[in-house]
């Protein structure tokens, strides 16, 4: 994988409507897929598939994201932040594969903050609080014409799980910031987009 990547985003993505494109992803192995310096894709899941704490306390989970990011850095390429689960595209920096600790790091902080703010939240049988699941999915990205595919779902995903109509109503995205910098027109996602053949850790 080029180690100029994430870089080359901006020369690189050139999007489409439709995701009509096939990638054949390898089912998820516990045995982690460590890169230096790598560029990844994760998928990051409540406990709860009908809870709504991280848009209910998007701004803890930011706060979480910064302070982890600034004390353990990492490129956030592409985010999105659905109400019970998350997907991202990260870049770790050269020599680094550690993205566990951060994943650690950021899911401590955020349960902290929320109890704080008196969130009742349950335990388990070890006296765990049981607010995610305990594996998130990881895939490393291939190339740019890889990494195209998982940015686009990425930013795709409010409309495909019927939360908003458009790509541009969905508030917790890094959409947003693609329309700032030029790299996407605003009436991206506006139209129906074929499923890729390729798994993501739904």
């Amino acid at each position: 994988m080029p180690n100029n990547l994430a870089k080359n985003v901006s020369k690189r993505c050139n999007y489409e409507l439709a995701l009509t494109s096939v990638y054949n992803a390898c089912m998820v192995q516990y045995r982690r897929n460590r890169v230096h310096g790598g560029t990844y894709f994760f998928t990051v899941t409540l406990k709860n598939r009908q809870s709504q704490l991280f848009t209910n306390h998007l701004d803890l989970l930011r706060d979480a994201f910064r302070s982890v990011r600034h004390k353990q850095p990492f490129q956030i390429i592409a985010i999105v932040i659905l109400p019970e689960h998350l997907h991202t595209v990260w870049t770790l920096p050269t020599g680094d594969e550690n993205y566990s600790a951060r994943w650690q790091a950021i899911k401590s902080q955020f349960t902290r903050s929320v109890i704080k703010q008196g969130v009742e939240l349950t335990k388990n049988r070890k006296g765990e609080y049981d607010v995610w699941q305990r594996r998130f999915w990881e895939h490393t990205i291939a190339d740019d014409l890889d990494l195209t595919r998982h940015v686009d779902y990425i930013h795709y995903n409010p409309v495909k799980h019927g939360l908003v109509k458009h790509a541009k109503d969905w508030p917790a995205s890094s959409f947003h910031r693609y329309v700032r910098l030029g790299l996407l027109n605003e009436s991206w996602g506006s139209a129906p987009v074929d499923e890729l053949e390729i798994s993501f850790g739904e």
